[in-house]
């Protein structure tokens, strides 16, 4: 993703200095959300490569009865028993299938329609271009896919397009294009027949996506 046609952003690359993005200071609370939506955009958009790895192997959860913290803990330790190669394998199951397609199609157009490339796609990139994000053309997948979404959310959060984006502006594009369909997604995700290392992200998607919906909801 860039604005007027820079190079893409690699969202989880800004997981370190989010604030970089803008002059404007960004809350806490905020960035702490910046970080969540760019490590699923980092963990989904592409199979996990040794650097990506490494990060998650070092996340730290607590199991204290905080559901979302277990999750955290749960995939640090997973990914610590977790090689590459079945780290590759997993996700090429869960995405990429045998020739055919894989256990999920994490796309809006698919959950919202049942097929590809459809309406949900030209309204999100209706949006997109009315709040000045294109797409880099460096990735092959349409912009519905669940991590390009998750990138967008991050760089709305931290100013990456340009500066932070409002609360409302989030909300709108949240309820849009995320709401309707990500929670879902996650739910799959975490259930999935082929989801070892993914289980505790769909855990973490499912109750992150619900902690915005109602994050947002209150602040109507």
């Amino acid at each position: 993703m860039g604005r007027n046609g820079e190079e893409g952003l690699k969202g989880p690359e800004l997981l370190d200095n989010p604030t970089e993005q803008s002059d404007r200071a960004i809350a806490e609370e905020d960035l702490e959300r910046a970080h969540l939506y760019a490590l699923l955009a980092r963990v989904l958009a592409e199979p996990m490569g040794d650097e990506t790895l490494e990060v998650v192997r070092a996340i730290e959860g607590k199991s204290d009865g905080n559901e979302l913290g277990g999750a955290f803990a749960a995939l640090g330790t997973v990914a610590v028993r977790t090689p590459r190669g079945s780290a590759e394998d997993e996700y090429s199951a869960l995405f990429y299938g045998d020739g055919a397609r894989g256990e999920l199609l994490p796309y809006a157009s698919y959950y919202l329609t049942g097929f590809l490339l459809e309406k949900p796609l030209a309204n999100l990139r209706g949006d997109m271009a009315a709040l000045g994000i294109q797409t880099s053309g460096i990735s092959k997948e349409p912009e519905d896919h669940i991590a390009c979404l998750c990138e967008i959310m991050h760089g709305l959060i931290t100013g990456a397009f340009n500066e932070p984006a409002s609360l409302e502006t989030q909300k709108k594009f949240f309820m849009t294009h995320m709401a309707p369909w990500a929670g879902q997604f996650f739910t799959d995700l975490e259930g999935a027949e082929s989801a070892t290392l993914y289980m505790p992200v769909g855990t973490i998607g499912r109750l992150f996506m619900a902690i915005e919906a109602q994050a947002f909801e209150l602040a109507a």
